[in-house]
This record gives structure tokens, sequence and C-alpha cells, in this order.
């Protein structure tokens, strides 16, 4: 039998044809032009006449060591953030979930964290690390520590810490809504056959909560990877090219170096990248629609 997608009637491609249509519009004409402009020598001083270069951009950039590091650091931050987030986002929902029930304004406020700009949050922290005007270098010299959390190797974790404390507060709410939509009678089922609050946790909560754990952790690695805001204004991309981030790394290329042709380059080839995974799940998603 044919897939279910395969089997929809022409009335309904009719209908999202007005959709089909507006998306190649916003995204099919900038892909192209990207395309074409990858393969010139694009820069703002020949925006109106760039002469074609052919592939010379995607080996500039597969050849340049600053991509691979911003590659690799926007890897492991995503990683390493996301780990925490959904981890520290579990436990809290675990934790707070009997006194949320009975106090709902009180999930407004966990929320406040995530409601803040990340750039306006990348100042706020940018003041308060200052080694001569920050709180907490002041409060580290009071308990006799003398240390620069915006220098190696402390940098990199203060980058992490500071994204965690932003974006926990998503996976909490995801994962507390989770919950929440885990029936009574299974955990009372489970009490009667005996089961104590660990075995309930481990048998009968986590295994419901697996997919929106699977679905946090997606949208927080996506969303880690491409960060840019609070690096940019805490540091820059540095010390060196340290904490230089793939997003970093294609705004440096187009703004300050005046490589246009290169950085968007470098960034069709993070949308390929990025396609692999995209086509997987598509297909896996498609397959079992067509089963059902």
């Amino acid at each position: 039998m044919r897939p279910r997608w395969k089997r929809l009637e022409p009335a309904v491609w009719l209908l999202v044809a007005p959709l089909l249509l507006f998306l190649l519009l916003t995204l099919g004409f900038p892909l192209l032009a990207n395309l074409f402009y990858s393969l010139t020598d694009l820069s703002f001083r020949n925006l109106r006449s760039p002469d074609l270069t052919g592939f010379g951009n995607f080996a500039s950039a597969l050849r340049d060591p600053v991509f691979w590091g911003g590659l690799g650091f926007s890897l492991r931050f995503a990683l390493a953030a996301t780990f925490f987030e959904v981890l520290l986002g579990l436990l809290m929902a675990l934790a707070f979930q009997p006194i949320l029930e009975r106090h709902r304004p009180l999930l407004a406020l966990l929320l406040l964290p995530m409601m803040v700009a990340p750039a306006l949050l990348g100042t706020m922290y940018r003041l308060i690390l200052n080694d001569f005007i920050g709180v907490v270098p002041d409060l580290a010299q009071r308990l006799g520590l003398f240390v620069n959390f915006l220098t190696p190797p402390l940098v990199v974790p203060t980058l992490v810490a500071i994204e965690v404390l932003q974006w926990t507060p998503f996976a909490l709410l995801i994962l507390y809504t989770a919950l929440q939509a885990i029936p009574g009678e299974l955990h009372e089922a489970a009490k009667v056959d005996g089961a104590n609050s660990w075995q309930q946790l481990r048998f009968v909560t986590l295994p419901l909560l697996v997919p929106a754990l699977a679905i946090t952790a997606l949208i927080r690695f996506i969303d880690s990877f491409r960060v840019f805001d609070h690096i940019m204004v805490l540091t820059g991309g540095g010390p060196g090219t340290s904490t230089t981030s793939i997003s970093i790394y294609i705004y440096l290329q187009f703004f300050r170096n005046d490589e246009l042709g290169t950085a968007i380059a470098a960034s069709l080839f993070l949308l390929l990248l990025a396609l692999v995974p995209l086509f997987i799940s598509m297909r896996v998603a498609l397959r079992e629609w067509g089963r059902a």
C-alpha cells in the first residue's frame, strides 16, 4: 500500500498550495540567492557586481581552523548546556510539582529568566562578573578567592552556566506539563502493587516522560548550537577564539572581515549538516504516519 501522504486527495494539495507558495517565496528565493552568492567573491565593495569564483568560498571555510574550532565549540557547548538544562528541568519539575499544583502563580516566577533577551542578559552578567565593579568577584574576594570568570579556564563553564540559568525554565515548563498529563491512576495502581516512590519514578514516570525529554533535548540542543547573543556581548568570541561559536564565526566573516561569500558558504554548509537529521526524522515520521 502507498504511504498515507501519497494517498491524499487533490483537494488537500489545493488547500495547502498557498502555504507552499508562501514558503517557496520566503525560503526558496533567499536560499537560491545565497547559493549564487556563495559562488562569488561578494563583499561590501562589490555588492552590485560580484565575480564568480566557483567553490572557492567553501574551500576557504573548510580550510579555516577557526571554522572547525567554532563548529567544535558550538557542539560541545550545546551538548553540555542541553544535558544540564534537561537534568535540572526534570529535577525541578519533580520537586516542584506538588507545590505548583497548589500555587500556580509560582510557575510564572520560575519562567522569568527565559523572558529576558539574551543580549540584555549578557550585558547584565558582564556587569555582575566585572573584575572591578562586579558583585560576584567582590563576594569571591571576600571569601579569599581571586578569580576572573571570563578568562581561561573558567570562561567556557561560565558561559554554559549562564545558558543553563536562562533556559532551564523552558525545560521545566515542558516537563512539568508532561508530568501533569500522566494519569494518576497509573501511580495508584503502582501503589497497590507495592511500588515505593523510587519504583514509581523509575517504572512509571520516567518511561512516560521519554517523548517529552527527547523533544526538550532536541529543541534546546538546536537553540544552544546556534548561540550568539550573550557570548558576543560577554567575550566577543575570545579570549582568542576559545569561545567563538559557529554563529559568531559567520558574523565576524560577514561584518568584520568583509568576506560575505565565505560567511554565506559556511552558513550553507551548516544548513547541509542540519538537513541530514531533519530528513531522517521526517522519513521516520512519514513511515509511521503511513502505517497508521
